[in-house]
């Protein structure tokens, strides 16, 4: 089922298949979402949850217990329901079910709030632990938005310009999707990153950790309108396009987690950044997206 959400000029969609936001249009119908490709990617704007990115050959273990799941978990091939809706917002709810608990030994209420404000959307994740034993998680975000935004231009008039100076280090993950130990200057006393096709065709991914930056804007180099993505909390981003596809589109990726490290025990509960919450405890991180 697909929600539609308005506020003002703007106009979103929401799918239950994922719970994910595949829509963001201005006043001018200008759509920022990519459409999805199954040439390149076929994904658009999917939840990660529990896990962000790759196992260890697919599987995670929970006290010692083996369990395998995709990439990037479950969520993003489920379906929600819909816990609330307004005409401008929209609540989508995952909980545990006999196939989830196959693959992950947890309780859980997951919630996606995505909400158009002002000028762009912001999406919030909404996690709960109903159960009396500890809920063990991670959680991201895969925005994909269209680069080039208009006619006529190319990725590679985009700009990626972070809220702060920046001396940072992508890491650069294995052949495998891992996270290694390799490291790859990125960047030197700068705030920017110009975008080019040749740098994901070789690392796949830029992912960076600890900026201090909390905001990146995806902008053309000659200006103008541009989108901003506010991490926050989350304690990793990453971007990625389809490395030797020229795909037109660049996902912007907040991360509470990683993929699996190479030499880890494969204990969800040892995993780079994972969340632990009590029974009854929540925890909530949210990302917004503005025209700026």
């Amino acid at each position: 089922m697909r929600v539609e959400l308005k506020r003002g000029g703007y106009t979103a969609a929401v799918n239950t298949l994922g719970g994910e936001l595949v829509s963001f249009r201005d006043e001018q119908g200008t759509e920022y979402i990519w459409g999805g490709d199954a040439n390149s990617w076929k994904g658009q704007n999917p939840n990660l949850f529990p896990v962000v990115g790759n196992l260890m050959d697919g599987k995670v273990k929970v006290d010692g217990e083996t369990y395998e799941m995709a990439r990037h978990g479950f969520a993003r091939l489920s379906e929600f329901t819909v816990a609330e809706q307004g005409e401008d917002y929209v609540v989508m709810e995952l909980c545990q079910s006999p196939e989830t608990l196959a693959r992950y030994p947890f309780e859980f209420v997951f919630r996606v709030r995505h909400q158009l404000i002002d000028d762009g959307f912001s999406t919030q994740f909404e996690v709960k632990n109903p159960a009396q034993k500890d809920l063990l998680f991670c959680v991201g975000a895969h925005t994909g938005i269209n680069c080039p935004v208009r006619m006529g231009e190319r990725f590679e008039d985009y700009l990626l310009v972070f809220d702060e100076m920046e001396d940072a280090q992508t890491i650069v993950p294995s052949a495998e999707g891992y996270r290694s130990a390799k490291r790859e200057p990125m960047l030197n006393h700068t705030d920017t990153i110009a975008l080019d096709h040749a740098v994901f065709d070789r690392l796949d991914t830029i992912i960076f950790e600890g900026l201090r930056s909390k905001g990146v804007t995806l902008r053309h180099k000659a200006g103008g309108r541009g989108i901003h993505m506010e991490f926050g909390e989350f304690p990793m981003v990453a971007f990625w396009t389809a490395p030797n596809a020229n795909a037109p589109y660049i996902c912007l990726e907040p991360w509470h987690g990683c993929a699996a490290e190479e030499g880890e025990s494969g204990e969800l509960a040892d995993k780079l950044h994972v969340i632990r919450l009590a029974y009854g405890e929540e925890k909530t991180l949210k990302y917004t997206m503005e025209l700026r």
